[in-house]
């Protein structure tokens, strides 16, 4: 067995994304400011269209703010209707203040927002009805979509240098709120899980940009501010191009920046995100919804990002039911960010993820450089959260497996290293190599207020990890502290620990621990 499992991690290792001599950007290099003109060639370790810029027939439609700032929704809609009716075209909002609710894009239809241009979206419901087929954090059902909405359209865009503010404060699609566990019963048919607000009925927050079921879907430019829920969040699309846009929405709960969900073919490049929860992460649907649905999230390319403050810059999870798999993120930087490389699931998620790259990544984080989170909290899975007794596997067991990470540079952090996986299916084949790291930061200051992380002892903390290679690693740190708990077929191999002056206490323990091999180690680890 110790044999099949040494050859498993060594053909994982040889099909991993081979290592470069380029340097590793700094945060002036990557974002939405330098933006370039053309999509660069994609290259990936597995496959990938090369997606390119929609066309649009020759045919444009300019529009004008309304100078009494009244609401302008169906001027809109109806130029966007008739323009793909007749084939498709550009529509312009010009530079001034709109205010609109719910905008649906349609087919060859290139929404273009001037320079200038502001659009401030209603708070109310009544102007995001009728509801439409939508999904909320990975759940089918029926609410009020997104401000900016798309289902089963064909080349669509939205672009510009235009400013678009979410739901006004204070409305009523402010009493909203996303979903949470078990609140749904899966069996309930999905045309009966209406939330539109009336008789009593909740809803559930829109989204800002949330097309769902559409193929060949462009975004590029726009800045995106004080969204409801989550900023842009495609569903089951299929060629999908985020470029060049900013997302601000740091103290917003549920405010993640970019939210691939059971998508395939996308393109992530030159996004900068400052946001209030995750920055950018790949899911594939919720619990028991995602795994009946069973559509993956899997071909992404995420490069050239910039991500400030946030609870993960680069994430994929927690919503794992159709797995997550095939994502190559490289060229990025985390500036911030609570957690930096951030791959999360819980018991009841079921999925996982898999064949994870990331390369050339500098970080700079309040909590985990790289992080596996497994186990949940409790108050979200309650005693799911506990590490032992381990429940039976079911098809609701995620794993995380297969997981490459190299070429990275970590300017301060509180943990190098946290794996924590679940001892009925330990996170698997990982490979962490090329890592120059000073963790030495200031413990007094943090940018997240309630979300403030709680301290940890260790430099590195592994649990429940089968195969976990870790070489030409050169640490500065004042913690000194390293914990391996049922660990097997682990290898640490050139690794350099500058500890301000103290060994390193390393802890061993669990009836699992098996395979430990420490070489060239300085100071030795034994």
């Amino acid at each position: 067995m110790r044999r099949l499992l040494t050859l498993a991690a060594a053909l994982f290792a040889t099909v991993a994304v081979a290592q470069t001599t380029a340097p590793i950007p700094t945060m002036n290099e990557v974002g939405a400011d330098c933006l370039p003109a053309e999509i660069a060639p994609i290259e990936a370790p597995f496959y990938m269209p090369q997606l390119q810029k929609p066309t649009f027939p020759d045919r444009e439609v300019k529009l004008f703010p309304a100078a009494d700032g009244r609401m302008q929704t169906k001027e809109i809609q109806k130029t966007i209707d008739r323009l793909s009716k007749q084939g498709g075209g550009r529509v312009i909002l010009t530079a001034g203040d709109w205010s609109t609710g719910r905008i649906i894009l349609k087919s060859n239809v290139e929404l273009h927002t001037e320079e200038g241009c502001t659009v401030r979206f209603s708070g109310e419901v009544e102007d995001f009805l009728p509801v439409v087929f939508t999904t909320n954090a990975g759940v089918e059902l029926y609410s009020l979509g997104a401000c900016i909405y798309a289902n089963g359209q064909h080349n669509i865009a939205l672009t510009g240098k235009g400013r678009l503010i979410g739901p006004a404060l204070g409305g009523t699609i402010r009493e909203g709120r996303p979903q949470n566990d078990g609140e749904i019963d899966p069996d309930t048919p999905v045309e009966e899980r209406i939330f539109d607000g009336q008789k009593g009925r909740m809803i559930q927050l829109p989204t800002f940009f949330g097309p769902i079921n559409c193929t060949n879907v462009y975004l590029e430019g726009v800045s995106f501010e004080q969204t409801a829920f989550w900023n842009v969040a495609p569903v089951y699309c299929e060629n999908v191009i985020i470029r060049g846009i900013k997302i601000s929405s740091y103290g917003q709960p549920c405010g993640d920046g970019v939210d691939i969900t059971c998508c395939r073919y996308v393109l992530v490049e030159y996004v900068t995100t400052d946001c209030g929860d995750d920055n950018i992460a790949v899911k594939g649907g919720r619990n028991e919804f995602g795994y009946r649905v069973n559509r993956a999230s899997e071909n992404v390319v995420v490069r050239r990002c910039l991500a400030l403050r946030g609870m993960g810059g680069l994430t994929v999870g927690s919503e794992t039911g159709g797995w997550c798999r095939n994502l190559y993120a490289y060229d990025c930087v985390c500036e911030g960010t609570r957690v930096g490389i951030r791959l999360k699931t819980r018991r009841p998620r079921g999925g996982g993820g898999e064949n994870l790259y990331f390369e050339r990544i500098r970080l700079k984080t309040e909590a985990e450089a790289m992080a596996w989170e497994m186990l949940g909290t409790s108050n979200f899975v309650g005693g799911l959260a506990s590490r032992l007794p381990a429940p039976p596997i079911n098809h609701l067991t995620p794993a995380f497996r297969n997981v490459t990470i190299r070429d990275v540079e970590v300017e301060g952090c509180r943990m190098l290293v946290y794996v924590q996986g679940i001892p009925e299916m330990p996170a698997q084949h990982i490979l962490i190599e090329n890592v120059t790291a000073d963790t030495r930061r200031d413990e007094s200051k943090s940018a997240y207020g309630a979300y403030k992380p709680k301290p940890n002892p260790y430099l590195f903390d592994l649990v429940d990890v089968d195969g976990v290679t870790m070489r030409n690693f050169k640490v500065i740190s004042s913690k000194n502290d390293i914990r391996i708990v049922d660990v097997r077929n682990l290898l640490w191999e050139n690794i350099s620990l500058d500890l301000c002056g103290e060994k390193p206490e390393v802890e061993i323990s669990g009836d699992m621990t098996r395979y430990q091999r420490f070489e060239n180690c300085t100071p030795a680890i034994r």
